[in-house]
């Protein structure tokens, strides 16, 4: 079996350089991509793609960044590696300064800039098995960007040792990296046939040897409540605070034990993330969560409930209610044929590891790619408790990743 180097120093490299970078995305843009700090780090792909000599190197209209390593045996299927350069709207993301613990020595892990901030690894199992790895955070005050720029730095380093590595067999690889995938837009229309491949892996997932088929299917939704504005001097009898109706509707929802952080497993959710306005006008912003189609039509019908029974609490006001679709639950066409599946669980095998498919309490880009004709499983990276400032990774759980990206596609060629 084929030896491979441990690569943990290059990712490491690539990762904090790719997390200073600021990309959060924004889903009140209406631009695309939503903002245009997302292309600061795609130019610099582009530029290091140009580098280590990829071919069909493009930055499309769109804002993904796609590419190609040519195939050594041109009988294999060609497959695509995915991963989204944006990181996510619900905490500061800017001005991020990555932390390298080398060697780490089990202890718990201080902030420089937020002295009450501790990552601990008797709060975190998985964690205490990484003594002795480089542990990458940041400094306390942001996230750290793992989620997913570890998936960036993968599928780099994945590229670059077969552009540089004569002898491997190997189909050809299409490398895509796409924004705003954290606001649900991630994966354009034009994206599967500019991308050309038979199937494809998202590289966006957590812990290592988890290789995900089933994601949570999604629908977004935006309540926006009119009030009757009045003098607060001269209000009684005529006031209608929008606010009070936002609270009415949050905390009937609040009395299902249905919300994030009274869920787990399989278990679906509605989750109010953002509130705007006053007492005229205010927006309430949901997302809607569950794992089958029934289960998220009865969210559905439940947040409209809520806003029904809002407005006839406060007679006068109205709670206008627009819910629209976002992604679906990838299983619902990879379970017709599980090969990328059954490629990436013998590639693990091959690492030494025993596979492991969990559903995702999320999504992916490769959900939508999915739905559109392209079958894309998510891999693991290693990243932990990402979208916040306790966010950390391991270089070698990159490595291993990178190690199984490689199996896998010199097992596909074989």
């Amino acid at each position: 079996m084929t030896e491979f180097p441990d690569f943990s120093r290059a990712l490491t490299d690539r990762l904090v350089a790719y997390c200073a970078i600021d990309s959060q995305s924004d889903e009140q843009s209406p631009a695309q991509p939503s903002t245009a700090i997302q292309l600061d780090v795609q130019r610099h792909l582009v530029a290091e793609l140009e580098r280590i000599g990829a071919s069909d190197i493009q930055l499309t209209d769109y804002g993904a960044v796609l590419a190609t390593v040519p195939a050594t045996n041109t009988a294999a299927p060609t497959i695509g590696l995915c991963a989204h350069v944006d990181t996510a709207p619900q905490f500061n993301a800017t001005g991020v300064k990555p932390r390298v613990h080398a060697g780490w020595d089990g202890s718990d892990i201080t902030y420089p800039d937020n002295a009450d901030l501790v990552l601990r690894p008797s709060e975190r199992p998985y964690l205490a098995t990484k003594t002795g790895h480089d542990i990458i955070t940041a400094s306390g005050l942001t996230l750290l960007g793992a989620d997913d720029k570890s998936g960036v730095a993968i599928i780099m380093t994945v590229a670059e040792h077969l552009l540089t590595t004569p002898g491997l067999s190997h189909g050809k690889l299409r490398l895509a990296f796409t924004p705003d995938e954290e606001i649900g837009r991630g994966v354009d229309p034009r994206l599967p046939s500019d991308f050309g491949v038979e199937f494809a892996y998202t590289l966006d997932g957590a812990r290592v040897g988890e290789i995900e088929y089933e994601s949570f299917s999604a629908d977004g939704g935006v309540a926006t409540i009119t009030g009757v504005s009045a003098h607060p001097g001269y209000a009684k009898d005529k006031l209608v605070n929008a606010l009070h109706v936002a609270a009415h509707i949050v905390d009937d929802l609040d009395t299902d034990g249905e919300t994030p952080e009274t869920t787990d497993a399989r278990d679906g959710f509605i989750h109010c993330y953002g509130i705007e306005g006053g007492s005229s006008t205010a927006t309430l912003r949901f997302i809607l969560r569950d794992f089958e189609m029934d289960g998220l039509a009865a969210r559905r019908a439940r947040l409209t409930a809520a806003c029904a029974a809002a407005e006839a609490a406060f007679p006068g006001a109205t709670a206008d209610l627009e819910i629209s679709k976002q992604y679906r639950n990838m299983r619902y066409w990879l379970e017709k044929d599980m090969t990328p599946v059954d490629l990436a669980r013998d590639a693990c095998r091959d690492e030494g590891l025993e596979p492991r498919s969990v559903p995702i309490r999320g999504g992916t880009d490769g959900s939508r790619f999915t739905e559109l004709g392209v079958p894309c499983p998510n891999l693991f990276t290693g990243m932990q408790d990402i979208h916040g400032p306790l966010e950390w990774i391991s270089a070698q759980d990159m490595a291993c990743a990178t190690r199984v990206c490689l199996r896998l596609l010199t097992r596909a060629a074989n």
